[in-house]
């Protein structure tokens, strides 16, 4: 508990303190109350090249978001490791509180704020005396929200308020120090009626409960039976929130994963698919992170169906088709280096039915849409510019998730998973007829100020929330808040930075604990509610009714399931408070698409950051080559609508695998070091499969040596498939110039079968030749590997014509001598010598 002096024994101890020094006596002050509120700021260890001492972690914050109903003390519970090298002497914390949010922005960079801007300040209260190494100690601070006679919050009026909890120490063999700290976001939605809280306990009538602390206590107001608003005999009464103008809220709640089908592996229709590992399973299984997204919109539907007006499911077709197979019989890689090798039964079918289940019945009822194919890098789409490719990543998605799921899901939307476009990407997106895309508000220019409503040129679309992107026919495009997209990314066990946060907002996620992310997630929800009440108070202009605000999650949300069920928790809280309205998907992208013809538009913003997240070069480069081939080997195979396999089916997981290399899945996290070599494993694995099916299309001679019979006799050869559809080849020879082969044309080879080739040959040489086959696509790709003959003939060719020719000739020379002696009646002198 907080140690707590009253200000009126405060004042006491000044007097006393000035009446002594007045007399020439030096006063000696308690040990215990040397670190006050009051105290100058021991320095701060924010050099990451300093040794750490402690590592300071906030557990539980209660409330997590201040009502009509709450409690009206603010308890934090955490606790302070030591991590150093030594130990430490003196560990002591306090609660501050830096000034309300007053923009978007703020909701980001208040939590980097120095420590000296938490200008309202607790009192210290002593963790340990001493905390040796390695170990942890827990703490406790509690601070109300109003008090006249104890420190406190200070929180007069509803807002999001950034907190601070700071630890100081002295570490052995050096003075004191601020060693750590946490930084968190409250949001107050309203203030919860209290008494007075007294340095004794004692509270005024009407009082529910009392707390005691070392030192001291505290009194809260709460009773079980007063109505807060009912507030006339409270010290400090309550105060409600502005709703007279109330938000109204779009939530998209994204059902993806890390790509996990192994790479590298065609289509073949009858063997199981082969995934990298059985992660999913668990995922999917009760108590994982994809059960609990999944259950939480289940309960808010029974508790508040209102909320899913405005909420929409954004499902990854990858997520679907590999669940879809998990539902059969399916394989799990010993080793992800080798996708084909050794394999396990899965152990997920039975979570996968049950959790495809009730998303079918889920999407039934919601809204549903789907988002690009394993969220794959668009820029880096749209920069290989092959429509086979495009056409997977963009086009396919609606169809898978319409298909399994046996939905319509919401056309003419485009959500890119680095909520960031070039216009290149927008006109490959765009190509095929208007889309309207969701992306960051720092995406556009001057988006913020667009959302605001203190552009020159503001939106006219109803709610404020639409504009058309200059430079890309066709292109339409709704904001969403990039900091409370920046929080909720923040969530979960694997935080991450969006490529769209500004370098002035990005820290290191890793210092902070789970809660206190989840509280800067509920802290960002609340923001764009609150503003109504914060502009009255700071003086800004109010906001127009009805604004519209979107939230975009990551799509690879790292929420827990606890988290999950916070955050629509807290849009239920602002839905039934009346500070939001829900506003379906559907009327904000209609409204955005309509202002395709306005005559103001807005220019396009990529950040460099963006490009350091996106796919690797080398994978882009990969991808360039292995998609050609693959087009081309598509268009030599065989479309039997008797097959079990189509050509199409046969290549499909190979361009999916591409797509899944190009994937920003874990680009943005901890280990995106892992993420892209993972992409570049899955890029290398594509091509050595694409090698496989090029080199199982061959050609073999039934024998080294030929004999020919004849100058014209065929050579005989077996073309051999080993790919389970069938393909049409063509034979390329390479022979010298005194052989003549004909021409045989297309061949087609059955699937798994082969095929004897009768090639006619016409040879004018008696010599040995060396003749080398290969077999081509018909565009003439080559196709494994070439054999060479060696081809003799029993012919003489052109010396056996003119042999034949001149001893023809003589023996006409010689009957014609002859005949023309008999007819002469004289003697043959070639019959001399054999007259009787």
């Amino acid at each position: 508990m907080t140690v707590v002096v009253s200000r009126a024994g405060a004042a006491v101890l000044a007097v006393l303190v000035l009446v002594l020094t007045t007399a020439g006596v030096t006063p000696l002050l308690p040990t215990t109350l040397l670190p006050t509120a009051t105290a100058n700021p021991a320095a701060a260890q924010t050099d990451p090249d300093e040794p750490r001492f402690l590592e300071l972690s906030i557990d539980e914050v209660t409330p997590q978001t201040v009502t009509l109903t709450s409690e009206s003390v603010v308890t934090v519970r955490g606790t302070v490791a030591n991590i150093g090298d030594r130990d430490v002497e003196d560990v002591w914390v306090r609660l501050q509180r830096a000034p309300v949010v007053s923009d978007s922005a703020a909701l980001r960079t208040s939590l980097s704020l120095d420590q000296a801007g938490f200008d309202t300040v607790g009192e210290f209260e002593e963790v340990a005396d001493r905390l040796g190494q390695g170990e942890r100690a827990d703490f406790e601070l509690e601070l109300p929200l109003r008090s006249d006679l104890v420190p406190s919050l200070d929180i007069d009026t509803p807002g999001v308020y950034p907190l601070l909890v700071n630890v100081n120490g002295v570490p052995e063999y050096g003075g004191a120090a601020r060693l750590d700290d946490a930084r968190f976001l409250l949001p107050v939605l309203a203030l919860p009626a209290s008494d007075e809280v007294t340095e004794d306990g004692e509270v005024t009538e009407n009082t529910g409960d009392t707390r005691t602390g070392n030192g001291g206590s505290r009194g809260t107001t709460r009773s079980s039976d007063d109505g807060l608003l009912d507030s006339d005999d409270k010290a400090f009464p309550a105060v409600p929130p502005d709703v007279s103008r109330p938000a109204a809220v779009t939530m998209l709640w994204p059902l993806a994963d890390r790509p996990r089908l192994a790479a590298g592996v065609a289509g073949s229709g009858t063997e199981p698919v082969r995934l990298v590992d059985d992660d999913l399973a668990t995922s999917l299984a009760e108590g994982g992170r994809l059960d609990g997204l999944l259950r939480a919109v289940e309960d808010t539907a029974r508790t508040e169906p209102r909320v899913l007006e405005g909420l929409c499911l954004a499902i990854d077709p990858d997520l679907l088709v590999t669940v879809a197979n998990m539902t059969r019989d399916y394989l799990v890689v010993e080793d992800p280096d080798e996708p084909t090798g050794e394999a396990r039964p899965g152990s997920g079918t039975d979570a996968a039915v049950a959790w495809l289940e009730r998303l079918r019945a889920l999407a039934a009822t919601t809204c549903t849409m789907a988002v690009p194919f394993a969220q794959v890098d668009l820029t880096a789409l749209a920069d290989l510019a092959d429509s086979s490719l495009t056409d997977s990543a963009l086009e396919s998605p609606a169809a898978i998730v319409d298909s399994i799921l046996g939905v319509t899901s919401t056309p003419g939307v485009m959500w890119p998973d680095s909520g960031v476009l070039t216009e290149k990407t927008g006109s490959m997106l765009a190509a095929d007829g208007p889309v309207t895309a969701l992306v960051s508000d720092n995406a556009v220019e001057g988006g913020r100020a667009l959302l605001a409503g203190t552009s020159s040129t503001p939106s006219t679309a109803p709610g404020g929330n639409g504009f058309r992107i200059s430079g890309v026919s066709g292109l339409t495009a709704a904001l969403f808040d990039s900091s409370a997209s920046a929080a909720l990314a923040g969530m979960g066990t694997d935080p991450q930075t969006p490529s769209f946060v500004p370098s002035s907002a990005r820290y290191d996620l890793s210092r902070d604990s789970s809660t206190a992310r989840l509280q800067d997630a509920l802290g960002a929800l609340a923001w764009p509610a609150m503003v109504p009440t914060v502009s009255e108070v700071t003086g800004a202009a109010p906001p127009a009714a009805g604004r519209s605000v979107l939230f975009a999650p990551p799509q690879n949300w790292s929420a827990s399931p606890d988290d999950a069920a916070s955050v629509l928790s807290m849009l239920s809280t602002l839905v039934r408070s009346g500070l939001t309205t829900p506003r379906p998907l559907t009327a904000l992208v209609d409204a955005a698409a309509n202002t395709a013809n306005d005559p103001t538009a807005s220019l396009l913003v990529y950040p460099e950051q963006a490009i350091t997240d996106g796919a690797s070069a080398a994978v882009v480069s990969e991808a360039e080559e292995q998609i050609g081939r693959l087009d081309a080997i598509q268009t030599a195979l065989v479309e039997d609508p008797q097959a079990q396999l189509t050509p199409q089916q046969f290549t499909a997981p190979l361009r999916e695998d591409l797509l899944r290399a190009m994937s920003l899945a874990g680009r943005r996290g901890a280990d995106a070091d892992g993420a892209y070599a993972t992409g570049e494993h899955r890029a290398a694995e594509v091509r050595e499969a694409v090698d496989d099916i090029y080199d199982a299309v061959t050609v073999i001679s039934t024998g080294g040596v030929y004999t020919l019979t004849s100058e014209q006799s065929p050579l005989l050869l077996t073309a051999r498939n080993d790919l389970p559809v069938g393909i049409t080849v063509r034979l390329q020879v390479d022979a010298p110039d005194t052989v003549d082969i004909t021409d045989i044309g297309p061949t087609q080879l059955p699937p798994r079968g082969s095929r004897t080739l009768t090639v006619p040959a016409q040879i004018s040489d008696s010599r040995n030749l060396r003749l080398e086959f290969a077999l081509t696509t018909e565009s003439g790709l080559p196709l494994g590997s070439s054999t060479t003959v060696t081809v003799r003939s029993n012919a003489y060719g052109q010396i056996l014509a003119v042999v034949t020719g001149c001893a023809g000739a003589l023996l006409l020379f010689l009957a014609g001598r002859r005949l023309l002696h008999r007819f002469r009646g004289e003697p043959d002198p070639a019959d001399e010598g054999y007259e009787k």
